[in-house]
């Protein structure tokens, strides 16, 4: 088509479209494709809430929208909230009444110490109770224990933000690092030689600063400026956190038949906009090691991130694995693998508030780094979230690293595992339950199908012991501990026993939360489940 003719298209064009036109009122032209954009967007939206919370819960979550319009219903939903906001602080405010709200008049001096240990004589009987919470074995005031508090006291006044002043806290932390990127294949050809990394406050400050670096790094890389990640829902609820504080959308998906990461599931939520997926070894809820390599291959061929959450297996998997247990790969030795969060406060048996994160190379690294250059107090830089960081804690866990050795690390890993192989012999052996999976590690999630696996937890709690509830499906789990070792068949007794009560005289105990997490697993409205959850950790902090 020549330019006269194009010209005469469009002249016609034009008249065609005026003659249409003309048969509307201008206001209608103006308002017409606002209305058409409105329309569009709200239907985009729809579709991607349909596409990321299914048919059945967008649904149920426009009818809750809607009855709580009519009046009178909200209120009477908000009270039925508060009822079992106030059943899940099970008479936390009537203690918080007597709490001090003001500084005393004359300072106790020396004397704070006992007053402190008089209150210490309230808290639980924790000893080998709780699942995970305490994984140093034997007394507080000895062994272990007293060689950490020790080097924590020793220290406690410390912080690495002063380089120049506090210098053997800096290199307890460089050493840290690299003894415990030695364990996870920083010395193998396959890591790439640049492993690399920092001490955190814990385990969710660790996955943070991942998924930060990872976002950041993926915009430098590929230009992405609508991030995603992918996490299997067995991941820890720090990727909720991290997704939320940093602004990128999280898809997460079922997990597989053996309640590991799905990778065929993950494959078709990758798009363009993927910066990060996800893989736990072994995962918080039952214990199990998602498949890394699989999951490397998925990171390697999109050309995106892979972190592994190593918070509760970096200081177990590897001794096992010298141990001769059949561990599958999950380190820097595995190709795809970009960072590694690893709690040394847990199986390190170091101090409460450490662990590592640790990156592939530094050119990932860096983009954890915030570098502050137009601050009138000067020029500071700072690695991680928190800018000043207690000395205490990373001597600490300089400490148990050095304190333990190798020979050490094997010793406590053999007892644990052992613990666990008999544990789940022992829930086997009580007909009425069963394991979910099959644990990798020192974590032991079991079900039933005859009673309420959540009563069992209530009879379990009044003789003393702390589990933790699950969901999808319902079960209970217990994170084995250097604490449990002297203590397991006491365990298995006691549920033994509970099982035994629950099936005879099944219903809720008294002030008992089955009721609670029974309703809460059924609830198909997990807005207002969030709801609950944070109403009740404003009450209580």
């Amino acid at each position: 088509m020549d330019s006269s003719s194009l010209k005469s298209f469009l002249i016609s064009f034009r008249a065609s479209a005026n003659s249409f036109l003309s048969q509307y009122e201008p206001l209608e032209l103006l308002l017409a494709p606002l209305l058409a954009f409105f329309l569009a967007r709200t239907l985009h939206s729809f579709l991607t809430l349909l596409h990321q919370r299914g048919l059945k819960a967008t649904l149920f979550g426009f009818f809750m929208t809607l009855i709580k319009l009519v009046p009178g219903v909200k209120n009477y939903i908000d009270a039925e909230k508060q009822k079992v906001v106030d059943k899940l602080q099970s008479g936390g405010k009537s203690k918080r009444q007597a709490w001090r709200t003001e500084l005393p008049g004359a300072g106790l001096g020396v004397g704070v110490i006992e007053k402190m240990k008089d209150e210490k004589r309230n808290d639980v009987a924790w000893q080998g109770k709780c699942s995970g919470t305490v994984y140093i074995g034997g007394n507080e005031s000895e062994g272990h224990f007293s060689v950490i508090n020790e080097a924590c006291s020793m220290f406690a006044h410390t912080n690495p933000l002063h380089l120049d002043v506090f210098q053997s806290v800096v290199r307890f932390e460089a050493e840290v690092v690299a003894m415990t990127a030695a364990l996870l294949g920083s010395q193998e050809k396959g890591s790439g030689g640049q492993i690399c990394g920092n001490m955190t406050s814990g385990g969710t400050e660790s996955i943070l600063l991942a998924v930060k670096s990872s976002r950041d790094y993926m915009k430098t890389k590929k230009g992405i400026t609508k991030p995603e990640m992918i996490i299997p829902e067995s991941a820890h609820s720090a990727y909720d956190k991290a997704a939320q504080y940093f602004n990128i959308k999280l898809w997460r998906v079922p997990v597989n038949k053996e309640f590991q990461a799905d990778v065929k599931a993950i494959r078709r939520c990758i798009n363009r906009n993927t910066i990060l997926i996800v893989g736990s070894a072994p995962g918080f809820p039952h214990g199990i090691i998602d498949p890394i390599e699989d999951l490397g291959e998925l990171a390697t061929r999109f050309r995106i991130c892979l972190h592994v959450d190593l918070c509760l297996g970096g200081f177990v998997l590897p001794f096992a694995r010298k141990l001769g247990y059949p561990i599958p790969p999950f380190d820097f030795t595995v190709k795809g693998v970009t960072s590694i969060s690893v709690d040394v406060h847990k199986y390190g048996l170091a101090p409460k508030g450490t662990s590592v994160v640790l990156y592939k190379n530094r050119d990932i690294r860096k983009h954890q780094f915030v570098a502050v250059t137009e601050w009138s107090g000067g020029l500071y830089v700072s690695p991680t979230i928190a800018g000043s960081r207690p000395g205490g804690l990373i001597a600490g866990a300089w400490a148990a690293m050095m304190s333990l050795g190798e020979e050490g690390y094997l010793e406590n890993t053999k007892k644990i595992m052992e613990v666990s192989k008999r544990l789940q012999k022992g829930i086997e052996e009580i007909p009425e339950l069963f394991i979910i999976g099959r644990p990798d590690m020192t974590i032991v999630a079991f079900g039933s199908n005859v009673v309420d696996i959540f009563e069992v937890n209530d009879s379990m709690s009044s003789k003393g012991w702390h589990l933790n509830a699950l969901q999808r499906p319902n079960s209970i789990h217990i994170c084995l501990t250097l604490q449990h070792v002297p203590i397991v068949e006491e365990f298995l007794r006691d549920l033994m026993e509970s099982v035994k009560t629950v099936k005879e005289n099944p219903g809720p105990i008294s002030g008992g939360l089955a009721p609670v997490y029974g309703a809460a697993g059924k609830m198909p409205d997990r807005g207002m489940i969030q709801e609950l959850l944070v109403n009740y950790m404003d009450g209580t902090c």
